[in-house]
């Protein structure tokens, strides 16, 4: 009896999207004789029955191509945009999955595509997922695929900025992705040779950069390169954050709530524009020019580094396996040069976020390298 599997890529995309889609694909087919289809646009070509089959032809030369084949999309199970109103959709899902006869479903994505993947599981659908974001920051994993590729491009950003800052004489702030997650700008930073590296998980004091940028300068040093995560803040914007949080929280009346919220949304506009807020407060404090360099989506582009390729592809072709052997409800983990198949249950709602006793940030601490406490 033919066995039948379908896969889906959902949230931002992601370098080796491509790449996990095939491995899945050639393993399913040539190793376990299993049919492959994709549903386009995430979970909404799930609800909507929009489907491509994935043979020999369709995979062939997607290796290194970025993006997902599939299109993606951050549509939710059970809060879907359909006709202007916000429905839970899962129902038609569960449906749709039999209705092509699915033995297993197979999504790609990063800590909402866990969660989502649990909501089905716990509809009754065997689902199996791989870990993507190039964040970082899925728990339960070694590591997620996407990360290597984005990671190498900070990296060769920050290499490119050190000739601009030095005949400049400036500070050069570089902004990388990673919104509650540092790894992208700790191992950029690190790799590339920053002088400061601000992360999310430390609250920088703003004094304590400037008197790093200060101190270089002093030791004959006329430049700077600040690697920052878009999600790192200082302890002020930490503490105004807390503080309107708490007091909406617990807001007595209907003025206090509605006060509350515009601080909170006031208080979260400041933050998404924090890296800029910050280049000026040094250029005030240290009497240097700063320029500010955010990278933004170009980190998800491009041809995948080969470390993903082969990471999706070890990732995909396991899955493969698992599905074999009647595994579901799992994450495919990375474990060494190995995987394991981690229940979604211990993966959803939880994020790898960077230790303070994390051996790279030893490592920057030892060369002198500051996060601003």
């Amino acid at each position: 009896m033919d066995r039948n599997i379908g896969i889906l890529t959902a949230g931002g995309d992601s370098p080796g999207l491509n790449a996990a889609i095939r491995g899945i694909g050639k393993a399913a087919h040539r190793t376990y004789g299993m049919n492959v289809i994709g549903f386009r646009d995430g979970f909404r070509g799930l609800m909507q029955n929009r489907t491509i089959r994935l043979d020999g032809s369709t995979l062939s030369g997607i290796l290194t191509a970025g993006g997902t084949i599939l299109g993606t999309s951050r549509d939710k199970p059970h809060k879907m945009p359909v006709g202007g109103r916000t429905m839970d959709m899962t129902d038609l899902m569960v449906e749709n999955y039999h209705a092509n006869h699915l033995d297993a479903l197979v999504c790609l994505g990063g800590g909402g595509t866990q969660k989502n993947a649990l909501h089905l599981a716990k509809a009754g659908l065997r689902v199996l997922t791989l870990p993507k974001t190039i964040d970082n920051d899925v728990a339960m994993t070694d590591v997620t695929f996407g990360y290597d590729t984005a990671l190498t491009i900070a990296t060769e950003t920050i290499d490119r900025l050190h000739s601009t800052a030095h005949s400049h004489h400036r500070i050069v702030v570089v902004e990388v992705m990673g919104h509650n997650a540092g790894w992208l700008a700790l191992g950029s930073g690190l790799a590339g040779g920053a002088d400061v590296i601000l992360i999310p998980e430390i609250r920088y004091d703003l004094e304590r950069v400037s008197q790093a940028v200060i101190e270089r300068r002093q030791a004959g040093s006329t430049f700077s390169i600040i690697a920052v995560s878009e999600g790192a803040l200082s302890r002020e914007q930490a503490d105004n954050l807390d503080r309107w949080k708490t007091r909406k929280k617990n807001a007595a009346n209907e003025y206090e709530l509605r006060k509350a919220t515009l601080k909170l949304e006031k208080a979260r506009q400041e933050q998404a524009e924090h890296t800029h807020r910050l280049a000026r407060k040094l250029e005030d404090l240290t009497r240097l020019e700063s320029r500010v360099t955010i990278l933004g989506h170009v980190q998800r582009g491009g041809v995948p580094s080969p470390g993903d390729r082969v990471l999706a592809t070890r990732l995909g072709s396991a899955c493969a396996r698992y599905i074999d052997k009647g595994i579901h409800g799992v994450m495919v983990a990375a474990r060494g040069e190995g995987t394991e198949p981690v229940p979604l249950e211990e993966v959803a709602g939880r994020r790898k976020t960077v230790p303070l006793d994390h051996p790279w940030i030893r490592s920057a601490r030892s060369l002198g390298i500051g996060f601003g406490d």
